[in-house]
């Protein structure tokens, strides 16, 4: 009983009392060599991120359709601060998220920001550094620039396109330490 507790908290398997227990997640035979978990993960952040990809992308359009100037300072400013917290080597976790929730407030819909923040809360009390790497989509930084210009001057699609691309950038990141780790 003690280790399906364990397995359910970790997400290996499913408990309920009238159906029993059954696996969360595939295996093979070719994987069992692979800790599940690290599997799990990478399920779970593909899974998470292919949610968010959306509201964020709508996001960004609608903040640059209804951005106030009061809000555009805010943005610009939160991007200056990101860019300099990456630029010193700095975690730049917490200034990217300032960033992010500038862009969420400015889109005149709460529940944007609201829906974002739950997904991303629910996958960080689980993984706080998923695969160890705290700093997934590091290689994003430069864009959000670009972003922040787009949504200031009010080009919805501009911000768009800018938020899929540092959202494609995110993704072969998930993708590629998934390949390098045979996951």
């Amino acid at each position: 009983r003690e280790a399906l507790t364990s397995w359910q908290s970790m997400g290996i398997v499913v408990r309920n009392k009238k159906a029993g227990t059954r696996l969360a997640a595939e295996v093979s035979a070719n994987a069992i060599h692979l800790p599940l978990t690290l599997k799990l993960e990478a399920e779970s952040l593909l899974r998470t991120h292919a949610v968010r990809r959306p509201l964020e992308i709508e996001s960004a359009r609608l903040a640059a359709l209804n951005c106030s100037e009061a809000q555009g300072r805010l943005i610009t400013a939160r991007v200056a601060e990101l860019i300099a917290t990456h630029a010193a080597g700095e975690d730049w976790r917490q200034a990217d998220y300032r960033f992010h929730s500038s862009l969420h407030d400015a889109c005149g819909n709460p529940l944007f920001g609201q829906l974002i923040r739950q997904i991303q809360q629910g996958f960080n009390e689980v993984y706080e550094a998923p695969f160890g790497q705290p700093h997934l989509g590091q290689a994003s930084i430069p864009m959000h620039f670009q972003l922040a210009q787009a949504v200031v001057s009010g080009n919805a699609d501009e911000a768009a396109r800018i938020v899929g691309e540092i959202m494609d950038i995110v993704e072969a990141e998930i993708l590629q330490i998934m390949e390098s780790q045979n996951v």
